[in-house]
């Protein structure tokens, strides 16, 4: 999604990341239908007159400011898939992986997303495309080198895998107690094993 271009003098890109800031921090705090326009200027220190000539909406402003969230995480590459040893992807990704799903901020923003995929499916939508389905394609890559490798079924049905793989760790991120960073990476682990992308040391891998 991308902000309305206006006219006169070139934007600055630090006033759009205040702004983008300041909308995300709201909308994790109090939802959609809890802030305005009005409030997120205020937070990032502008004018409202200088949000509306970037976004028209506050649904529009908010869309991009979770697009640029889950732009700025470092994932794994398709090549890395094949280049490297399953065991060794799984070792680099995962610490990184536990400790943004422990974090408050992480879990208080997919609640917020999941809270309004009825009422504002636009916002799903961004984080599906840009968070959810790039991360599908990885897992599957992955899984498929798993296939390759031995450590998983030719006949695994993978779809069916990655949304369990996913619901799981979705479903401990969002429960009352949640883990601390140790203990979601001794989870992840533990998905990560079960579904056959993280082989014994032993094995070769």
């Amino acid at each position: 999604m991308t902000a309305t271009r206006g006219r006169g003098r070139p934007r600055d890109p630090q006033t759009d990341t205040a702004i983008l800031n300041a909308a995300l921090e709201l909308f994790v705090e109090r939802g959609v239908e809890g802030i305005s326009i009005e409030q997120v200027a205020k937070r990032a220190g502008v004018g409202k007159p200088t949000v509306y000539r970037r976004w028209s909406t506050k649904e529009d402003l908010i869309a991009q400011a979770v697009e640029q969230w889950v732009a700025a995480e470092v994932t794994p590459s398709a090549a890395d898939v094949y280049a490297l040893p399953l065991r060794d992807i799984v070792e680099r990704v995962l610490p990184a992986a536990a400790e943004t799903a422990a974090s408050p901020a992480f879990r208080a923003l997919v609640a917020r997303i999941m809270g309004s995929a009825v009422s504002h499916p636009s916002l799903m939508a961004v984080y599906w495309r840009h968070y959810i389905v790039p991360r599908r394609k990885l897992a599957a890559a992955m899984l498929q080198r798993a296939q390759q490798d031995g450590t998983l079924a030719p006949d695994t049905d993978l779809d069916v895998l990655i949304d369990m793989m996913a619901g799981a760790v979705t479903y401990r991120v969002l429960q009352p107690d949640p883990p601390d960073a140790a203990e979601m990476l001794r989870y992840l682990t533990a998905v990560y094993r079960q579904a056959g992308l993280y082989p014994p040391a032993h094995d070769g891998s």
